[in-house]
């Protein structure tokens, strides 16, 4: 699977466009894009310090549109007002330009996947590399827990559809990132193409809907 950041550029205007990263988090995405010639400004309220970055809440962002393109990488569940914040960054888009978004839907890890992902929490414990997870059903009761009150697969889905025209979707592996990284990503990977778990990771592209029929689309997002 490519890097969210290649995935990106497919999505983005060419340099130097102006680009808003939302929850830029430490700043690696703000800082790559800007290597490669974008004018770009990361927000996050633990933001580093420096030139590219500022540190606030995207409700506080008072920078002046238009952007060519803002990023969300695994920022948007976290957002309680989400409608509000969609139509934020809608506004904040020049005409044409393009919100690129990673996520993950938390609500999808179920059956096969919940399974998958407790032995492998079950397989890294036993060789000293974290905590064993109990039974099945005690990650799950744990999995839910840490992420009760943040936005699914469907309150995502559905924002991003009443604000946006989808250009781009496709679901990527995500539960490597919490299991070590690179061949647990291969192996995730081989097990979603092959139908044996889901994927719970996804990538959207959209163009802002024109701001009279904004919230009002009546199409669901094939889920």
């Amino acid at each position: 699977m490519t890097p969210f950041a290649d995935f990106a550029r497919e999505q983005l205007p060419a340099p130097p466009a102006r680009l808003l990263e939302v929850g830029c988090g430490q700043g690696a995405l703000t800082t790559a894009l800007a290597a490669s010639g974008y004018a770009v400004l990361g927000i996050d309220p633990a933001a580093p310090h420096g030139e590219l970055f500022r540190r606030l809440t995207l409700e506080e962002l008072d920078e002046p549109g238009p952007y060519d393109g803002v990023l969300a990488a695994v920022s948007l569940h976290h957002i309680r007002d989400l409608d509000a914040a969609l139509d934020k960054i809608a506004g904040l888009l020049r005409s044409g330009g393009v919100l690129v978004v990673e996520e993950f839907a938390w609500d999808r890890l179920a059956g096969a996947t919940l399974e998958w992902l407790h032995g492998q929490r079950r397989a890294l414990a036993a060789a000293g590399r974290g905590e064993d997870p109990g039974t099945v059903e005690e990650l799950e009761r744990e999995w839910k827990a840490e992420h009760l009150g943040l936005h699914g697969e469907d309150p995502l889905r559905l924002g991003l559809a009443a604000h946006f025209e989808e250009r781009a979707f496709a679901r990527t592996p995500y539960l490597h990132r919490m299991l070590g990284g690179g061949q647990t990503e291969v192996l995730e990977q081989a097990l979603v193409e092959a139908g044996a778990i889901q994927a719970v990771g996804f990538r959207y592209a959209g163009t802002p809907r024109p701001r009279s029929v904004a919230g009002s689309a009546s199409a669901r997002p094939g889920i």
